[in-house]
Formats: structure tokens, C-alpha cells, sequence
């Protein structure tokens, strides 16, 4: 029985910055018993972890109330309102200097916390640390790893014309950039994009660094692969500048990523996506995204 298992105690090391590791989940209980393991095998000392449940309807909210009797989290629930309100949910709570914030279905590496956590205590002018996914499959079979020569340190005008998403489940954010920025616009349903482009914004440094942090799991329920959520959060997203300089080139580029998937999915739709692109903004990827099209309907 769990209610007397007593959880481990975790060694604390309170000269380093405290971390809040803030975990939103839904209908994640496949993955659960491993995703919560890799959270409490950190090597960093000094964090604290608080779990929302955004309406799960599977046994994850079970699964959570038994793995408190294993491990030292808060717990919290709430209606389903999508990751951005669950992530404000947890922040409520949040009393560290950085934040992370892990999928539950994901796999954090043993350094993954120290080595972002280190990094943004050593560069005050950074709102937001990225670092790089080690991809694998539903099973959890690596498939790729992303590469990165040297960091990368990204400006606003770059991120919002290039529409770059620096990932939450590889992101440490500076506390003090989410309470400038007001934390997540619950209305966008999509995290990671708003915040990096809204932590650009307010003129902090996005920088990513050329180490893998995090097994990302690759299945079905991906939100990747429900390209018109991603589509609307993105375009409400990157609506408020609509008047900067990059702003057309940011709209071609998260309708590239639609496109991405829409071109197989629903011809229909790809094409009313390409013609809501003017001419002069088509770019190569566009290009690409327009032969697939054509080739994909010859196909069937």
C-alpha cells in the first residue's frame, strides 16, 4: 500500500538556485512510472516538483495520488483548459529562481537540470536556456538526435521571423523573464512558442546550448501532429507584432509547419494554406511544400 510508503528523502544543496520542475499532464499514465523516475534521478540538488493534471481522462490522476507515496511532489488538478493554464495552475505554487517544465510522457536526462540551471546562473541576461532532444519512438527506441555546433543565441527579430520554438520540455526559464511577460496566455493553447518569442520580447537572451537534455517520445498524441491547434496558437501568438519588419516572413514560416503535415493529410486544406501566402513571401521550403502537394495528389 502507498499510503505508508514513506517518500525519499533528496539530498539539498540551497546555495545552488532552486528550481521549480513544473510537470502538466494528460493522459500520460503509459508513461508515467518512467517520466516521474527520470525527474527525481536529477543530479541537481536544490529543486522542487509540482505536477498538474489538466483533466485527464485515463488512470493518471490514480497513478500520481500512488506515486506521492514514492516521491516528494506537489499535486494538483484541474478541468482540461490545455497545457498553457495548467502551467499557470502549477506557477501559482512555483517558489524557485528557474523553472522547468517536462512532459510527462518525455525522458529527462540525469544532468539535464544542472546543466541549464548552471548555465543561467552564470548569464543574468538570459530569460530562456534551450538545449537539444534525443528523439525516440512510443516504445522508446532512440531514432535521431538533434545536432548543434556551438550555442546558439537567438534575438527576437530572428525568433519571430523564423518562428524558432525553443521546446518547453528542453527550456529553463528565468522566473523572473515569466513574471515579466505574465506568465502563459491561457487562450493560446500551445506553450513553448509564446513563451520564447514573449521572453524575446520583453529583451532577454534565448540561448541554446549544444548538449541533449531530454528523451523526447514520439507517438500519435503528439501535439505535433495536430497542426491546426499548432497553427491557431502559433498565429495568435505571433499577432501582436504584426507591425515588425519580420512578421510576414514569421507567418510563412508556422504556415510551412502546417503545411508540413497538411499536404498528406488534407489536400483541401493544404491548398487554401498556400494561397493565403503572397507570392513574394513563398520561400524554399514553400517550394518543397507545393511539389509534395502536387506529387501527393498524382498519387491517389
Amino acid at each position: 500500500m502507498t499510503d505508508h510508503t514513506i517518500p525519499e528523502i533528496r539530498p539539498q544543496n540551497e546555495s545552488m538556485p532552486l528550481v521549480s520542475i513544473i510537470a502538466p499532464c494528460y493522459n500520460a499514465e503509459k508513461y508515467l512510472d518512467v517520466a516521474m523516475a527520470s525527474i527525481f534521478a536529477q543530479d541537481y540538488q536544490n529543486f522542487e516538483v509540482i505536477v498538474v493534471d489538466d483533466g485527464s481522462s485515463d488512470n493518471s490522476v490514480a497513478m500520481l495520488q500512488a506515486l506521492q507515496g514514492k516521491y516528494d511532489f506537489q499535486f494538483y488538478s484541474q478541468a482540461n483548459q490545455g497545457v498553457s493554464a495548467a502551467l499557470n495552475h502549477g506557477l501559482k505554487y512555483a517558489r524557485g529562481e528557474f523553472v522547468c517544465t517536462p512532459d510527462l510522457d518525455d525522458i529527462m536526462l540525469p544532468s539535464s537540470v544542472r546543466l541549464r540551471a548552471d548555465y543561467l546562473a552564470q548569464h543574468p541576461e538570459v530569460g530562456c536556456v534551450g538545449a537539444l532532444i534525443i528523439y525516440m519512438d512510443s516504445d522508446g527506441n532512440d531514432t535521431k538526435t538533434q545536432k548543434l555546433a556551438s550555442i546558439q543565441k537567438l534575438n527576437f527579430d530572428e525568433i519571430l521571423g523564423d518562428a524558432i520554438v525553443v521546446g518547453a520540455p528542453v527550456s529553463l526559464y528565468r522566473m523572473d523573464a515569466l513574471k515579466a511577460v505574465n506568465f502563459y496566455d491561457p487562450e493560446i493553447k500551445v506553450q513553448d512558442f509564446q513563451m520564447t518569442l514573449r521572453i524575446a520580447s520583453a529583451g532577454y537572451e534565448v540561448h541554446v546550448l549544444p548538449v541533449s537534455v531530454t528523451r523526447y517520445r514520439r507517438h500519435p498524441n503528439n501535439l505535433s501532429r495536430r497542426y491546426k491547434v499548432l497553427l491557431d496558437a502559433d498565429m495568435r501568438t505571433i499577432a501582436p507584432y504584426r507591425s515588425h519588419p519580420a512578421y510576414g516572413r514569421g507567418l510563412t514560416a508556422i504556415i510551412n509547419k502546417a503545411l508540413k503535415y497538411a499536404v498528406v493529410n488534407d489536400k483541401k486544406y493544404a491548398w487554401s494554406l498556400l494561397r493565403s501566402i503572397p507570392l513574394r513571401q513563398f520561400n524554399k521550403t514553400t517550394l518543397r511544400r507545393f511539389k509534395r502537394l502536387l506529387l501527393h495528389r498524382q498519387s491517389t
